[in-house]
């Protein structure tokens, strides 16, 4: 009886196979496929297996009542016709699907095998491993950045989309303070897109390619995790991140002095906070919360006693500071816990004004502080 073995592929894995795919294409007469262009063609030829592409008919076949009703087109049907004429004379003939066959053609070719009394065999892919849709998102990009793609992508430069990178990483902030897990993962995409577009742009340039960059980060982590990944034994986190930062100082023994790679052009609470933090490293730090909190007291009285904008000024960023202080020696990141305090601001602020029972402009200082102490009792804090 002639046989038909339909061998799927992964469209995320052009040109890889599993085992028990590949054996079925070995013990074929002939492998089919439906395009020239097919992934996989290449490999046909290394393994010296006989392959044909399927023609592409001159005409479509006539369609019965029943075909039309299954939603089958007369050149997917004369295209499975063919295939299956060449199972009946040629014998053990495998289908290799590719990135242009669908799920209407698939069935096509079913009913079609059955019709003439062909044995039909599905050998599905598998398990594709983690990771394939990152391959897909590499193929969009460069789809996008080819010629003939999108003229406003083709027009970017690492320095233009630097703008989109900074607003993605916040609109994912404001996605985690939410709790929102669908936003998470949509704005984890955004980011995403960023890292494979600046790639994909310096492959084009024959700097770097997306392969290297994460060869390289994940050749960081092995290094920097040899609890894991070698035979260190570490008691608890605090462990891991003196091993972390001994391995990092290693590896950037280039930088001499204790600031050297901290980024000036990030906010300023996180700024101020990660200069403090590599100063407390360097033995500069308060010895304690109640000493970190007495340094805040100090800066406010001195805000207290300038006497003009200017010192104003520094003596407010000096306040600002020493606040930043305070939130490291508690173990607290003052941008997100600032971000937390603007968020609550908005939240009771939008609930007194919804509250108020007139305009908002008719609305004396005695009433909003009335409307904010009820908003903040109705929150809880």
């Amino acid at each position: 009886m002639p046989r038909l073995v339909l061998v799927d592929t992964s469209d995320q894995l052009p040109g890889l196979l599993p085992l028990h795919s590949w054996t079925a294409l070995m013990s074929s007469e002939v492998v089919l496929v439906g395009a020239a262009d097919h992934p996989f063609t290449p490999h046909l030829d290394a393994a010296g297996l006989r392959h044909e592409v399927v023609p592409a008919p001159e005409q479509g076949a006539a369609l019965s009542r029943g075909d039309l009703l299954g939603g089958l087109s007369p050149q997917a049907k004369a295209r499975a016709e063919w295939v299956v004429e060449c199972a009946r004379a040629c014998g053990e003939t495998v289908y290799l699907f590719g990135p242009h066959d669908s799920e209407a053609f698939t069935r096509t070719l079913g009913m079609e095998a059955a019709r003439a009394g062909v044995e039909v065999e599905i050998v599905y892919f598998g398990v594709a491993p983690k990771g394939v849709r990152l391959l897909e998102l590499v193929r969009v990009e460069e789809r996008l950045l080819g010629e003939g793609g999108c003229p406003w992508d083709r027009e970017q430069t690492h320095a233009t989309l630097a703008p989109y990178a900074v607003e993605e990483v916040y609109e994912l902030l404001e996605a985690i303070q939410a709790g929102n897990p669908p936003a998470i993962r949509e704005e984890l995409g955004d980011v995403l897109l960023q890292v494979v577009f600046h790639a994909e742009m310096a492959a084009q340039a024959g700097a770097f390619d997306i392969d290297d960059v994460a060869q390289q980060i994940a050749e960081k982590l092995v290094r920097r995790h040899p609890h894991v990944f070698g035979d260190v034994e570490v008691a608890d986190a605090g462990e891991v991140m003196a091993n972390w930062e001994q391995l990092k100082a290693a590896e950037k023994a280039e930088r001499e002095g204790v600031f050297d790679g901290i980024p000036p052009a990030q906010p300023a609470l996180a700024y101020a906070g990660k200069l403090q933090s590599r100063a407390a490293k360097a033995g500069f730090e308060w010895p304690d919360p109640a000493t970190a909190a007495e340094r805040v007291r100090l800066e406010l009285d001195e805000l207290g006693s300038a006497t003009d904008d200017e010192a104003r000024a520094a003596e407010l960023g000096d306040l600002l500071l020493a606040v930043a202080g305070l939130a490291r020696v508690h173990g607290i990141d003052p941008d997100m816990a600032l971000r937390g305090a603007a968020q609550r601001f908005r939240d009771r602020f939008e609930a007194a004004a919804a509250a108020a029972d007139r305009p908002l402009e008719q609305l004396s200082a005695d009433d909003w502080l009335a409307l904010w102490e009820q908003a903040k009792a109705r929150d809880g804090t």
